[in-house]
């Protein structure tokens, strides 16, 4: 932090939202209220509740919720006591009057606004807004793995200059490696005069250790979620980061038995199929693909019959991002009608 005297090692909760993912955003009240009752009592930080693209984003686009963000944030905070109840709020599917402004009537504590990792600037409205309000807000990077460590700098200083109180890298892809963590974060801990923090996913099997290696660099904010529960092949788990922090002696005001209490208790309610690594979530890692596009590019293959994996890869190669998922179709029926090509010859 520039110099700063570094703060302690925050743990973010994302199991109620990115969790979302991986049921097509069907969690349900019992699901939310029993998750965040262990969350808080396994000493979360906080708690991040809602649709996996954040608040505003039930959709058809991607994916309808089974319950209004009222009714999510509304069931979380009636569990919280001391941990902080959260949400993400990504500019376009968000809205300041018809999404913020409510969610903080519902109790919201802190808001982590998002956008892609060069564009920064789409955030201004809601970061100044937020902070002149008296909220905690945090800023995001999503899909930071896909720019250098100096344009993310770059970004995260527009943030920091809206009054963004912490930056939170997005390795939206699961593409990372422990060495591209410890550059990237290394640079935003130095270069910044705010908190540096680290989202994980495992899509190349490297959640656990690219979260202890943000945290080696410096990162006062690690994301997790219960059994990796998430999109694609899921995020850092919380009962291995947390047995992590625990071996190498690093204080959180996490609970260990608490946090494997808490993977206990997700798996019970709506962890039906642990995330893993497969041909799709690794060759979305490769290509540094969305997580989130892991279903809807299996549903695309079953349709057209072409390989997920080439799906994939040709997405990398267009370099599309979240909220691009009518690509998925277009790149599916593209590889469809050359592969009919190929067969006539």
């Amino acid at each position: 932090m520039n110099g700063a005297t570094r703060r302690g090692l925050s743990i973010c909760d994302t199991t109620l939202r990115d969790g979302n993912h991986a049921v097509a955003h069907q969690l349900g009240r019992a699901d939310i209220s029993a998750y965040a009752r262990a969350a808080e009592a396994a000493g979360v930080d906080v708690v991040e509740v809602g649709h996996g693209n954040g608040l505003g984003a039930s959709s058809i686009q991607v994916g309808m919720a089974a319950l209004s963000d009222a009714d999510m944030l509304r069931t979380a905070k009636a569990e919280l006591r001391t941990a902080r109840l959260g949400v993400l709020s990504i500019p376009g599917f968000a809205s300041v009057e018809r999404d913020l402004k409510p969610a903080l009537d519902y109790g919201v504590d802190e808001v982590r606004v998002g956008a892609h990792c060069t564009e920064a600037d789409v955030t201004r409205q809601q970061v100044t807004m937020l902070r002149a309000m008296g909220v905690t807000v945090k800023g995001m990077l999503l899909m930071s793995h896909m720019v250098s460590a100096a344009k993310l700098v770059e970004q995260a200083r527009i943030m920091q200059s809206y009054g963004a109180e912490a930056v939170v890298l997005m390795d939206s892809a699961g593409a990372y490696t422990p060495e591209k963590v410890r550059e990237k974060v290394g640079e935003l801990v130095e270069k910044l005069d705010i908190e540096v923090g680290f989202h994980a996913h495992n899509n190349l099997g490297m959640s656990v250790v690219n979260s202890m290696a943000a945290v080696q660099a410096g990162a006062t904010i690690v994301d997790v979620t219960a059994r990796g529960f998430g999109a694609g092949a899921g995020n850092a788990p919380i009962e291995l980061v947390a047995a992590n922090l625990h071996v190498e002696q690093i204080e959180t005001r996490i609970q260990l038995f608490g946090a494997l209490d808490a993977a206990d208790v997700a798996q019970e309610h709506f962890v039906k199929h642990v995330p893993t690594n497969d041909s799709v979530t690794i060759a979305s890692g490769i290509a540094g693909v969305f997580s989130g596009f892991a279903a809807p590019v299996r549903r695309a293959s079953a349709r057209f019959g072409v390989d997920p994996r080439k799906i994939l890869l040709e997405l990398g190669n267009r370099r599309v991002v979240a909220g691009q998922e009518d690509t998925i179709i277009e790149v599916a029926m593209s590889l469809a009608a050359e592969q009919e090509a190929l067969s006539l010859v």
